[in-house]
Order: C-alpha cells, then structure tokens, then sequence
C-alpha cells in the first residue's frame, strides 16, 4: 500500500481520474438505455421491453460476479481489474453496437457488458480507494462520488447528440472508444500499482486514529458476523427502491394523479439535491460514523416516500429534494460503512458480497414493480418501498455507531 505521506499529493489526481472513469463506465452501462432505448426499437423493431431487459440482464450478470471482482481487487489491485473492465467494456458495446438479433443483443452484448459492470462500477473503485487509503478513505470516497455524480448530467447529452448525428449504432461505437482511448489510460496512469498490504485494521476499534493519524494499523478481533448480514440488508433494501424510482418515477407519479410537469420537476431536483448532500457529506461529515450517515440516508427516503402519499404537488417537489440528498448520502454510506465496520482487510470481497444482492435486487425491482403498477393501486407500491425503508432504517439500528468502544 502506498505509504500514507505520498498519497495527499496525489489524492486530488486519483480522485478525478475514477470519477472520469465512472462517468464513462456508468453512461456506457445504466444510463445507456435511457436515452437510446427508443431509437434502438424503431430501427430493430423490437419491443422497449425486450431492450429494457437487457440492462435486467447485465445487472444480473453483475451481480453473480461481483464477489469474483472483489476478491481479485485484493489480490491484484483495482488498477488491474478497472483497467480490464475498460476493455471489456469497449467488447460489450461493440457486440451491441453489431447486434442484429436478440440472442446477440443479450447474449453478446448485455452478458459481456455485466461483466464489466461487476468490475468498474461503483463497488470496484470504492474498493480500490479503500485499498490504497484504508479507513481514510470515508473522504475521498465522497469526493468521487461528487465527481461521478454527473454521468447522467455528461453522458444523456452526449448520447443525444451522437444518436441524432450518427445513429445509436455510431454512438456506441464512440462509447466503446472512450473506454478503450479515455478510461483505459486513465486506469492505467492515475491508480498506482498494486502492493500487498503487511498488516491491517480490520475492526472499528482502529478506525478513529487514523482520522487524526497516519500511525501504524492496529489489528483487532474480527467483527460480527451480523454486521456484514444488516449492511447487506439494508443497502439491499436501499437499492431496490433506487432502481424502482429510477425506472417508474414519471408513470408513478402520473399515477397518483400529478401532472406530467409536476413529475418532470420532481426528476429533476434529484440530481441537484444529491450534489449538495454529497459536498455537505464531504466539507462537514468528516468526523460523522457511517452508520449515522446511512440512517440519516436511510430516513430521508422513508420521508420521501410518506410525503408522496399525501397526493400533493408541493409535496412532491419537497419528497423528491428529501430523496435526492438522502440518495446522494447514501451512495457514500455504500462505500464508507462497510469499511468502518467491516475493515479495510479483505475489502474487495467484503464490496463484492455486499453487491451481488444489491445488483441482483436493482435487476428485479423495475419488472415486479411495472406488474405492482398494472395490478394494483400505486399506493400500495409506494407503501411497499416505504416499508422496505422502514426494514432498512430498523436493520441500521442494530449496527454500531462509534468507532471507539465498540466490542467485537
């Protein structure tokens, strides 16, 4: 591991170069369909949800090899694997970008675009900092957060305009070359090579010296083993909803009998609310425990959601400013728990554990609750997320929330 003297030099660079690499990881990936779905079902004639079950798949995929990816990080480093999943990424686009029939759409194009995801999303660059910083990485985590944030801002334009002037097929072509000519260098120069690590904390007991100081780990007894169980609980939970809100968010509220520009609005103070929560998690959540952070998170969503049942416009607007930094203190939480509670010793297969469930869950939530929507009234699905929070927020309240004191 680098040693902690040299790494404030080269933070702001490594920093910037993951949320580079993010915002091209995830526009080439979850945010791809958003925006050439449509084009890509007048031109094949297929339906938009044989499209849409694509990135069902790919979560999937994901999901089944995210503990392979973490394990990997460990042993050979997050420069390696983030590397790779680059070029894999590049491979997953061009088979879509050739594909002329479902069975190579899903099977050549969305299978192989999985296996990139489980190795260069969120999880692996989280892993990766958690690698080279250990338990200082809660701040650095945040700031590439903040940084990666803007995938969707960067990425549904850029997609647009490369659709209206070379055709969804032309514009996963250039994806695929950002990866192979931007995200792959990136990888490869910023993020310093592997060294494997002598010793290291794996329990809370040591998380708060090294806040105030670079002195020498301390080992520690292992935690429990339930921690590992809730934090999967509840980000799990936490994920289930995201994806639900992400995919029906316009037709839920056209539900429950908001106008179209009231819906609008409510999408669009998400992302301006999760930039701010994240800056206020990064200035001013230096000394807060995870665990606080991913209850605040954790509440604001319950919030959210009991405000939606109130049927009101106002309401709605104020619940999705709730959801959006709620989201956005969440994201941080995903990476920063784990590694407070958890350690920093094995923290690729510790990420990577905690991921197949969440994947796995962001993959089956949009279908189940499109069929919750058909069948039912939209408010026993907006119950539902609710009582998912509410499992989440009850679940974090078993977990510790000091660094000090806290036995094993």
């Amino acid at each position: 591991m680098q040693s902690a003297s040299k790494q404030p030099q080269k933070l702001p660079r490594l920093i910037v170069a993951l949320g580079v690499g993010q915002i091209i990881a995830w526009a080439s990936s979850y945010y791809l369909l958003a925006i050439l779905a449509l084009p890509m079902s007048r031109s094949t004639g297929w339906s938009l949800g044989l499209l849409v079950g694509g990135l069902s798949a790919g979560l999937v995929t994901a999901g089944l090899l995210a503990p392979l990816a973490g394990r990997t990080i460990d042993r050979r480093g997050g420069r390696t694997v983030l590397a790779v999943s680059s070029v894999v990424f590049a491979m997953g686009l061009a088979a879509l970008a050739t594909s002329h029939s479902p069975t190579t759409y899903y099977y050549l194009g969305w299978v192989v675009l999985g296996v990139a995801m489980s190795a260069g999303l969120y999880d692996a660059a989280f892993t990766t900092l958690g690698q080279l910083l250990g338990a200082n990485a809660k701040q650095s985590i945040a700031g590439l957060t903040l940084v990666a944030g803007f995938a969707s801002t960067l990425g549904w334009p850029a997609l647009t305009y490369l659709d209206e002037a070379m055709g969804w097929r032309g514009a996963l072509w250039v994806a695929a070359a950002f990866n192979l000519l931007v995200a792959l260098p990136i990888h490869l120069l910023a993020i310093p090579k592997h060294q494997p690590r002598i010793s290291a904390s794996p329990h809370p007991s040591a998380v708060a010296a090294v806040h105030t100081s670079t002195a020498a780990p301390v080992s520690a007894a292992a935690p429990p083993a339930h921690w590992l169980v809730l934090i999967g609980l509840l980000l799990t939970c936490q994920a289930a909803i995201m994806a639900t809100l992400s995919v029906h968010l316009i037709a839920l509220l056209g539900a429950i009998g908001l106008a179209p520009s009231v819906a609008l609005l409510a999408g669009m103070v998400i992302g301006p609310a999760q930039v701010i929560a994240r800056l206020l998690e990064m200035y001013f959540g230096r000394g807060v425990h995870p665990t606080w952070s991913a209850r605040v998170g954790i509440a604001a969503t319950l919030a959210a959601l009991l405000l939606l049942l109130t049927g009101y416009s106002w309401a709605a607007i104020i619940a999705f400013v709730i959801y959006g930094a709620g989201n956005g203190i969440l994201t941080v939480a995903r990476g920063t728990l784990p590694l407070a509670l958890i350690g920093s010793a094995d923290y690729g297969k510790t990420m990577g554990q905690l991921a197949r469930p969440m994947l796995l869950a962001q993959a089956a939530a949009p279908p189940l609750a499109a069929i919750a929507l058909e069948r039912t009234e939209p408010v026993w699905l907006i119950c539902l997320l609710a009582l998912l929070a509410t499992v989440s927020l009850v679940g974090s309240c078993w977990l510790p929330a000091k660094t000090q004191g806290v036995s094993p």
